[in-house]
């Protein structure tokens, strides 16, 4: 590890930061080399940092942080909504060898002082919207000696100004970020609690740098592209894509959607290099280049371009089934992707990607097929905060379809003897903060992580997910069922569909709670007859799908829209099985005594 000195080319910048052995080496790589280059900014550009300024800033922070008595190893809470000073905030934190983790911005009080009791923080750093919800945790108890506020400094707090200029001119910036090693731990990933209180996850920066190299093998990536942060920064998903990998090695731009900011209009005027977005947001997607495309006033055109996409469509499902398509059909596609190709892309914003993600939940096939058709294979990938994030990823040039992917370079993935996929790799966690008993239970003795999730792995490498482990429905017959399979047929069969839980353990069939899109529904009543006509039909479209025994037999609609962070939903939109069940019991029981 060294101090730059002088300022690099971007490529072999970018060659050098993959190879960095911290992520604090790669940022000053990256940052030298693009100094004017615009690093972080918002949609408006109200801010907008190059990567320049964004070093300059990173240096006073840090030395303001050491001032406040922060050193190497101790933990700094963030509690910031998708914005530029998310980024200058946790770099800051990590050049200091300190330990910056995130938590979720739907958080409760309760969940709050849980998770500071954990990691042990004294400071956390805000903004005013969270302000009153952080005084009332350390009115009750919890110790925090510093509250900062990024956007102002209400009654009891102090400014991020303040605390950038606090620092100690002579404070060694270089010589402190260079004395962090590869097994330092970078950052707290704190599990969203689908199946429990939430784990604090340890990453260390050989872990993350191991994860950006193997990435960069399968996926090549142009450095110097952009980005669109818009999950939360609490979850590893952001954390990776938009700061690790597209600001800190990478060298992109990185624009921040704001909170209730429409991502898809974002993203039309970004025009991202790569795009990560989860399953919902691609049949968004879908259902808004359907909707532009029925609203274009020229019959003649409309009834062209729909046409294109059917063939498009049954181009891309004759590919999956590897059957010979003719050379007559295949030049019928060819003039289909011409028409639609390049127009729906540039619709969406997507005309100049490397490449694209999923993950989370399984993708629809209808929308998988709807992008492959327009020019847009989406890649499914499987991953877990306790890796880093990425296990395995479906290479852009040979995806195979209802599989999450190949194995990273480097990351091992087997079947235990009862299904679970074991995973082995440099990107795997050194274990859960202050939990030695789980750590032990979660890593066996030949350093295999066990994953949670039952699966396969067919003869070329590729990897099936069935279910979670703990989610596997088994009902009164012994039948084996994986609801996330059924939840996503239901999801992808009508536009009003938001979310849905399906219920079945032990039960004699299956039924479903289901909550309306809060846009497509807008205004909308559960009970209004044509919502539920419209649902009903939605139902009976997704049981066409799936097996006798699978089939939704009955269905609630319930009142409230799931929302990420609800009561419902993980902030990245995972059911919490157990709070639903326990939520909606008595409607639950009510389908199945009537």
């Amino acid at each position: 590890m060294h101090v730059l000195e002088a300022a690099i080319d971007p490529d072999e910048a970018f060659t050098r930061a993959l190879q960095a052995a911290t992520l604090c080496e790669a940022f000053q790589i990256t940052a030298a080399a693009r100094t004017n280059q615009v690093a972080v900014r918002t949609v408006d550009d109200s801010i907008s940092l190059t990567f320049g300024q964004l070093s300059q800033r990173v240096r006073r922070l840090t030395a303001g942080l050491a001032a406040l008595g922060v050193r190497p190893g101790d933990t700094v809470a963030i509690m910031l909504t998708n914005r530029p000073e998310f980024h200058l905030v946790d770099l800051a934190v990590m050049h200091l060898g300190a330990l910056p983790f995130s938590i979720y911005n739907t958080s409760a009080k309760t969940q709050i002082e849980y998770l500071f009791s954990d990691a042990a923080n004294r400071i956390v750093i805000t903004e005013r919207a969270f302000v009153d919800r952080l005084v009332a945790v350390r009115d009750g108890g919890t110790q925090i000696d510093t509250i900062v506020v990024v956007d102002g400094a209400p009654d009891g707090t102090t400014s991020l100004e303040d605390v950038e200029a606090a620092g100690d001119p002579d404070f060694d910036f270089d010589a402190t970020w260079s004395t962090v090693r590869p097994d330092d731990i970078l950052t707290l990933i704190y599990t969203s609690g689908t199946t429990g209180p939430p784990k604090g996850v340890e990453l260390t920066h050989h872990n993350l740098m191991s994860q950006l190299r193997a990435l960069q093998q399968a996926m090549p990536t142009t450095p110097g592209g952009r980005f669109v942060s818009f999950l939360p920064s609490a979850h590893i998903g952001d954390r990776w894509g938009a700061h690790y990998g597209a600001l800190i090695t990478w060298g992109f731009t990185v624009t921040t959607c704001p909170v209730g900011g429409e991502l898809l209009d974002v993203v039309a005027q970004v025009r991202p290099t790569v795009f990560q977005p989860v399953p919902r947001i691609w049949e968004k997607a879908k259902a808004k280049v359907e909707a532009q495309l029925e609203a274009d006033p020229n019959p003649a055109r409309r009834t062209l371009l729909r046409w294109a996409l059917d063939i498009g469509i049954k181009k891309a499902q004759a590919g999956h089934a590897n059957r010979s398509i003719g050379r007559i059909f295949d030049i019928r596609a060819s003039v289909a992707a011409v028409l639609i190709g390049d127009r729906f892309r540039r619709m969406l914003g997507l005309d100049t990607i490397d490449w694209v993600l999923s993950g989370s939940a399984p993708t629809p096939r209808d929308v998988f097929d709807f992008f492959l058709a327009i020019g847009v294979p989406i890649c499914e990938v499987w991953g877990m905060s306790e890796t880093s994030l990425a296990i395995t990823i479906n290479p852009r040039d040979a995806i195979r379809y209802g599989t999450v992917g190949l194995p990273l370079p480097g990351i091992e993935v087997k079947v235990a003897e009862d299904g679970e996929l074991l995973i082995r790799g440099a990107t795997v966690m050194r274990g859960y903060r202050n939990k030695p008993e789980q750590t032990v239970e979660a890593m066996d003795a030949d350093g295999w992580l066990h994953s949670g999730d039952i699966g396969t792995v067919d003869e070329d490498g590729y990897v099936r997910i069935v279910d979670r482990k703990k989610e596997i429905i088994i009902n009164a017959a012994g039948k084996n069922m994986s609801p996330a399979n059924i939840e996503t047929w239901l999801r992808s069969s009508s536009p009003l569909i938001g979310q849905a839980a399906c219920i079945g353990d032990g039960r004699l069939y299956n039924v479903a709670l289901i909550s309306l899109d809060p846009d497509t529904a807008a205004g909308r009543s559960a009970s209004d007859p044509t919502v539920i006509a419209e649902v009903t039909a939605g139902v009976d479209l997704a049981n066409s799908h799936l097996s006798r025994v699978e089939q939704i037999k009955k269905f609630r609609i319930v009142e409230d829209h799931w929302l990420p962070g609800s009561d419902e939903l993980t902030p990245t939109m995972k059911i919490k099985r157990r709070n639903v069940t326990t939520k909606y019991a008595a409607q639950i029981d009510d389908l199945y005594l009537t």
